[in-house]
């Protein structure tokens, strides 16, 4: 707003009452390269502010204002599922064909949109929204984005191929690829996106995690001062480590020379490899050359572990641990991993045994200390990782934890006179705005991930005021987003969810009873973001968290399955493929 640009790192400078005169992004020492120094500003800023008050007064009075007027005052119109349309178009419009993604160089993964799109196309049947999903997906674990050696994602690409990545590693950008690949394999059953899905899990567990259970914030992206060092490799050193019958076989699978890729030297990837032609040209079968690639690929990590390792940001973040959670229990419960599961517990009980105080849930931990009172951010994916937990364990004990936060989540950010959540909470350091976010970046926005998992909650305990929450949303974000919706693909998931059929699943069953464990062993493996299951040993144990479902009946001692459309429910059965076709026919 003050300079008609954004840019990262920013820099503000502030009166003593914390209302900015003066904002900048990155300012070095001394003023050079046209760029005013830190230290000359500093100077400057200070003569000002002590020689000219009353331009200060005068900045002040109009960043006031311009901060205020951003507040939006909720809509007499409701957002439709016509957005949800209209993201698609214009995603369908800035899709790069050849390489996958959106838009130009630098590229970002965006899982959100590729969330998005897999649901767009269950729910329209649109072939385009999953070709999108499956270039994207393919293209970058082909790429130098994807670490062909240690596996994890980075955080982007300085080009449309893909192939030359900013190194840096994010706990969020992993989080949420894990996501997406294992819905896609949901989806369409293919096992590439099983393999990088597990990839993705071994490169975290092994690189990402604290001796906490929790998981680190970020690797850098260079070591010894030089962007990139630990992970890309002189073409000598291939054979030095693999020896020649090896390393030529790898060398051409992953597209390395003697003159490099980078900077001299070689990312490894796939962009152009066929892998049929190679194990051809090799004269291996595909299951031989992918076991010499694997011989290949860990002794290439044991190689690289020798090297200077990049700085490990060890923050905990409550946000973004959330994400992995929530991740972790999702390919647990499609892979039928339980170490996944398990995983994902422990790092959950860090945060309920560390990151709250007094029911306060805190933002970061590092080396001992908490600090900051927890945003919307944290709140919300927080309440996304318990719904995957119990979509996974179908232990009400999550569920129950769900609500209660989603309870304090909607008392201490939600704006009472125009909808939507604050980004910091009514409890926080008064600022003079506070900013309330709908637009995804990097990350989806605190209340694109409020309003799916609200309409989740809503369906899961019966409880119309968590839909309802939802619904206002769709009038206080409807002049941002209308014609915008593309900017908040993330946001569009509970539009879809609100404005589609559902189905409301509770199957009654003892836990070790071979029919339910068939039953939920199938729903598991399929990709079903219109139906939420309820599912308990007795239907009594639904009262106080899915009061909707507690005068339930089994039938016999046999695992009973009620399927209901907006909470109005067939006639049960004990027949679990009737059951399973009930809840698949749409």
């Amino acid at each position: 707003m003050m300079t008609g640009q954004g840019g990262w790192p920013l820099t503000i400078f502030m009166t003593p009452d914390k209302i900015p005169f003066y904002a900048g992004t990155y300012f070095p020492k001394e003023s050079k390269y046209g760029r005013p120094g830190l230290v000359e500003a500093l100077t400057q800023l200070h003569k000002k502010y002590t020689n000219d008050p009353g331009h200060i007064n005068k900045v002040t009075k109009s960043v006031t204002e311009a901060l205020q007027k951003t507040v939006t005052a909720k809509s007499t119109e409701r957002l439709t599922l016509e957005s949800a349309n209209e993201a698609f178009d214009r995603l369908r419009d800035t899709f790069d064909v050849e390489y996958g993604g959106f838009g130009a160089a630098p590229k970002f993964p965006a899982p959100q949109n590729l969330l998005f799109l897999m649901r767009q196309y269950h729910f329209t049947g649109d072939t385009a929204a999953l070709a999108m999903v499956e270039k994207t997906l393919q293209s970058m674990a082909d790429g130098g984005i994807y670490d062909h050696v240690g596996f994890g994602f980075s955080r982007y690409s300085t080009d449309r191929a893909w192939l030359v990545p900013h190194f840096e590693k994010m706990l969020y950008d992993n989080a949420l690829l894990l996501m997406a690949f294992t819905e896609c394999y949901q989806v369409t059953k293919k096992p590439f996106y099983k393999k990088i899905a597990e990839q993705i899990v071994e490169f975290v567990m092994r690189e990402m995690t604290s001796p906490d259970s929790a998981f680190f914030s970020a690797i850098d992206a260079d070591s010894e001062g030089v962007e990139g060092k630990y992970y890309v490799w002189e073409y000598e050193e291939i054979f030095d480590v693999l020896g020649e019958e090896l390393g030529d076989l790898y060398t051409t699978v992953y597209n390395m020379t003697p003159y490099g890729n980078f900077e001299e030297k070689n990312i490894p990837n796939l962009i152009n490899t066929n892998v049929q032609e190679v194990a051809e040209e090799f004269q291996l079968t595909p299951e031989g050359l992918q076991a010499k690639l694997e011989q290949a690929r860990h002794a290439l990590l044991a190689a690289r572990k020798k090297r200077v390792y990049p700085h490990v940001d060890d923050k905990i973040l409550t946000s973004w641990n959330a994400l992995m959670i929530a991740a972790l229990a999702k390919a647990g419960k499609v892979f039928n991993k339980k170490h996944y599961l398990i995983a994902a517990e422990k790092a959950l009980a860090f945060i309920e045994d560390t990151l709250f105080q007094d029911d306060r849930l805190k933002a970061r931990y590092r080396d001992g200390e908490i600090k900051y009172n927890a945003y919307i951010d944290d709140y919300a994916y927080l309440l996304w990782a318990y719904l995957e937990l119990y979509d996974t364990t179908f232990s009400l004990d999550h569920l129950k934890k769900g609500r209660r936060l989603a309870d304090s989540m909607i008392d201490l950010f939600w704006d009472n006179d125009h909808g939507g959540f604050y980004f910091n909470g009514n409890d926080s350091e008064e600022l003079i705005s506070r900013e309330k976010e709908v637009y995804d970046g990097a990350l989806p926005s605190g209340n694109s991930v409020a309003a799916v998992q609200l309409v989740r909650l809503g369906f899961l305990t019966g409880e119309a005021k968590y839909r309802d929450k939802a619904e206002e949303m769709y009038s206080a974000f409807y002049q941002d987003l209308h014609q915008y919706a593309h900017a908040s693909t993330h946001f569009l998931q509970s539009l879809l969810l609100t404005e589609n059929p559902t189905k409301e699943v509770v199957i009654l069953g003892d836990e070790i009873d071979p029919d339910r464990e068939k039953l939920l062993s199938r729903l598991k493996e399929q990709f079903l973001p219109h139906v939420t299951i309820l599912a308990s040993e007795s239907a009594e144990d639904f009262a106080g968290v899915a009061s909707f479902a507690a005068e339930y009946k089994k039938i016999g001692d046999k695992t009973t399955v009620y399927v209901c459309e907006n909470f109005a429910c067939k006639q049960p059965t004990t027949d679990v493929n009737e059951a399973l076709h009930n809840i698949s026919i749409r």
